[in-house]
């Protein structure tokens, strides 16, 4: 159990999953919570990682930051995509180790699984078939990660671990039109039709994959619950154990929003993944489950799309 005043690096506390995390380590009395900009410190610098590392000695590690976007941004910057996320996150656990951490916790995204994994997915289909080649290099980059966790674990005995979430959306999301992910891109997108009055709004494939989501303030409770009641050398999947058809969610996400115009869909757009459902039995097992239901997680993030309009710029 991490004592109330340990020494907590929050690693990409500016972003959504990193600053719920923050939050909810706050809201549970944690005190000595260490955060560092961009500008204060690139994880993609060895040098500055190590410094920073070597004079500050935090006792654990949330390791949230990452370079994320949707599938537009995947396709068009794939080098970027595995080479900032790879590196940054060997400097983070590599320096963690070197420094004598007691516990790092590394954070997955579910896109780690094949495409054509059995449905729900469990931990242990990892690496047992192709991945999805729209975010094969972001999904190269976090097996790496969780891979590097677990040999540190298995060569000098750290115990550092992985968390992989499904999809996440909530506080702090990025409602970039091209650069988001589906549910925050939505969210703009059924706004911005409902001020400016139009009469439908298109949106990509066929409406037919299935998603599960899970609310980023769930997740962070995960996270903080993990470090202090779980270890070992497989991951954990973060999620609700519920999908609907993206189809379902835009009808959800228009009714939140209130728009109450047509929904028209582009089949010649991709869909992605057919189906995403992780299995959360190993979570459950455990002792936790998720709080928020997806239509009240819709409504709260998008109020705080109306209250920080500056998100959606970026």
């Amino acid at each position: 159990m991490m004592e109330k005043n340990a020494k907590i690096y929050v690693a990409g506390h500016r972003g959504m999953v990193g600053s719920a995390i923050v939050r909810e380590l706050e809201r549970q009395g944690y005190t000595n919570i260490i955060t560092r900009t961009h500008k204060e410190l690139d994880l993609t610098r060895q040098d500055a990682v190590e410094a920073f590392f070597a004079a500050e000695k935090p006792e654990y590690v949330f390791l949230a930051a990452a370079k994320v976007g949707g599938i537009v941004a995947n396709e068009s910057a794939l080098a970027d995509f595995m080479y900032e996320n790879m590196i940054l996150e060997m400097n983070v656990v590599h320096s963690a180790w070197q420094n004598g951490c007691k516990k790092l916790e590394f954070l997955g995204s579910s896109c780690i699984y094949p495409r054509m994994a059995p449905q729900p997915m469990p931990e242990s289909c990892l690496l047992t078939g192709e991945l999805e080649k729209t975010n094969e290099a972001y999904a190269l980059a976090k097996i790496s990660g969780l891979k590097y966790c677990e040999f540190l674990n298995r060569q000098y005995g750290t115990d550092y671990i992985s968390v992989m979430p499904t999809n996440l959306y909530g506080p702090n999301d990025n409602y970039h039109p091209t650069h988001s992910h589906v549910l925050p891109a939505l969210i703009r997108r059924f706004h911005e039709a409902k001020v400016e009055g139009k009469e439908y709004v298109t949106c990509w494939g066929d409406g037919s994959p299935l998603r599960e989501f899970l609310y980023v303030d769930d997740l962070a409770n995960l996270c903080v619950f993990l470090m202090n009641n779980y270890s070992g050398n497989e991951t954990v999947n973060a999620g609700t154990g519920k999908e609907l058809t993206i189809k379902e969610l835009t009808e959800l996400v228009a009714k939140v929003v209130g728009y109450t115009g047509e929904i028209r869909w582009d089949p010649s757009k991709p869909n992605g993944t057919p189906r995403k459902l992780l299995d959360v039995s190993k979570a459950t097992a455990l002792g936790w489950t998720y709080r928020t239901e997806l239509e009240e997680g819709i409504r709260l993030s998008y109020e705080d799309f109306l209250h920080n309009p500056m998100r959606a710029e970026r």
